[in-house]
């Protein structure tokens, strides 16, 4: 499982191209354009892309608006706001997704965003995030998304251009009754089209308080007219000369989150009742969960999960000639030495008027199997099955700002579950999710796998509530079985990028390539995508 791992966070090739960027950071936290300039410019930019779907290779067009800032000051950070991506996918799209029963699709977006200063050149991501949208009977499919993006500081004077990019789209697909379609989730890349006007140009944003001169480089307001005299360079001028063009800072944002995260994330590592071997991972995972009859979407908390991976996966041979490895892994939750999360409060609005909130576990009742496909080709495509028996336990509950006491043994009757695609060898209540994702060394790993982490999704249906309630008090079972129980309920976890801990990765002094913290947790922690 070591000799192709998929996981590392950045290629040889990407990290060559980092240590060569300069002149400007792009910061992990949000910073409104407004707090660092006062006018602000509009865009709203349509370009060409072409989209890789299993029929083939089809052209799409991607619009992106945003608002930006007129101008900034040297070292002042600034997000673009308001950013909305469109996509729109030609009806052959449509036609590949129909036949997976798919009635309604919900989109997520991660768009390569090229920001450039001067010679100095870095990359940030833009992801987006939509509500589920039905497909066309006929037609073009459009997906629109919107989220925040990561800031972007200059370093020096010098107009900051951004460019839009390659362009990964998540297409969580479900039935008309809200159930998981297919593989549940399907990811479409796509490229800039090569006569994309202006090269997939976006915006510029002038930075510095001096005022261009007509050639394009500010000038000091205080420098004399006339062309600049050799001989008159001073001492001084060296330190604003090497101040333009100083060695690159770049603090991308990334699904990892920072490290100012691990304040809200449990405890991920091995210890000495659960000790790691040579095949050890662990890994921090979150999400969404919907409650169909609510109307709502629940967050899940930051969790631990720690992997042992298959020690012997088997080779099989498809009666179309092509290679499998098969592997079969096993997962526990993991929170202060059990099997399960940490305490999350979700609020709902019970029978759509009344502000219920409940403090949950996610208490794992069985093992966790993770099962992989991966087929060998030109690239490694992996499809996961990760199968779990989660019962979920409500701690607290709270309505209408009163509490009530639901007493220690208030869970569902059952563990939550989920249509198995092999019900014979997979009997019994668990949730099933599902994950597809591919790697062509040495690029990225795009979509699932396990190493590298990604999007899981499935569907699941709630049991019924039994022990809510005290023997003095008012039995609260039939409350919460008839505001969340049910079927239907879409679910989408991101797993972040596990961590080795037999062989741990540290980033080589770059923390922006870690793997693993020095006390051997996950350095990634993954931010929730619905």
């Amino acid at each position: 499982m070591r000799s192709h791992r998929p996981a590392a966070p950045r290629s040889p090739r990407v990290r060559a191209r980092t240590a060569a960027i300069g002149a400007f950071v792009v910061l992990a936290a949000m910073v409104p354009a407004g707090a660092v300039a006062a006018g602000t410019q509009t865009i709203d930019a349509q370009l060409p892309y072409a989209c890789t779907l299993p029929s083939g290779t089809q052209p799409a067009t991607v619009r992106i608006s945003a608002d930006f800032p007129d101008r900034v000051n040297t070292g002042e950070a600034f997000s673009p706001t308001d950013v909305t991506t469109t996509v729109e996918l030609p009806a052959e799209a449509v036609a590949d997704l129909t036949p997976l029963s798919a009635a309604t699709a919900q989109a997520a977006t991660r768009l390569t965003v090229g920001v450039t200063q001067n010679e100095a050149a870095a990359e940030a991501t833009w992801r987006g995030t939509a509500e589920p949208v039905t497909l066309p009977g006929s037609g073009p499919l459009t997906l629109t998304t919107t989220g925040d993006v990561p800031s972007v500081t200059g370093q020096g004077d010098g107009d900051l251009t951004f460019s839009a990019g390659n362009l990964a789209i998540d297409v969580a697909l479900a039935t008309a009754d809200g159930a998981a379609a297919g593989p549940g989730s399907v990811t479409v890349d796509c490229t800039p089209a090569e006569d994309a006007p202006g090269k997939g140009l976006l915006a510029t944003v002038p930075v510095g308080s001096a005022t261009p001169e007509p050639g394009g480089s500010p000038s000091r307001p205080d420098s004399p007219s006339g062309p600049p005299d050799p001989s008159s360079a001073g001492p001084t001028d060296e330190p604003e000369r090497q101040q333009r063009d100083q060695a690159p800072e770049v603090e991308e944002s990334t699904p990892g989150g920072t490290v100012q995260d691990r304040r809200d994330a449990p405890q991920c590592r091995y210890d000495d009742e659960h000790p790691f071997t040579s095949l050890s991972l662990n890994a921090y995972t979150t999400g969404y969960s919907n409650v169909r009859k609510l109307g709502g979407a629940s967050l899940l908390p930051v969790y631990c999960v720690l992997i042992e991976q298959d020690d012997f996966p088997e080779l099989v041979v498809g009666e179309d000639g092509s290679l499998h490895f098969l592997a079969v892994s096993e997962g526990r939750l993991h929170y202060q030495g059990r099997k399960e999360s940490p305490p999350f409060k979700a609020t709902f609005l019970t029978f759509g008027f009344t502000p219920t909130t409940a403090t949950m576990v996610m208490e794992q009742t069985g093992p966790m199997t993770v099962s992989t496909d991966s087929t060998v080709g030109e690239k490694l495509r992996a499809e996961t099955v990760v199968r779990v028996p989660i019962v979920l336990r409500v701690t607290d509950l709270k309505v209408n700002g009163t509490p009530l006491d639901v007493g220690p043994n208030c869970r569902t009757e059952k563990p939550l579950s989920s249509i198995d695609p092999d019900p014979a060898n997979h009997p019994g209540d668990h949730l099933v999710l599902y994950g597809i994702g591919e790697h062509a060394p040495p690029e990225m790993a795009t979509g699932y796998m396990l190493t590298s982490g990604g999007p899981l999704t499935g569907e699941m249906t709630i049991p019924a509530f039994t022990g809510c309630g005290t023997a003095a008090g008012e039995n609260l079972d039939r409350l919460l079985t008839a505001s969340v129980s049910g079927p239907g309920n879409y679910v989408k976890q991101i797993q972040g990028q596990t961590c080795l801990p037999f062989d741990p990765d540290f980033g080589d002094g770059d923390l922006r390539a870690a793997q693993c913290t020095r006390d051997l947790q996950p350095y990634v922690i993954p931010v929730p995508e619905r």
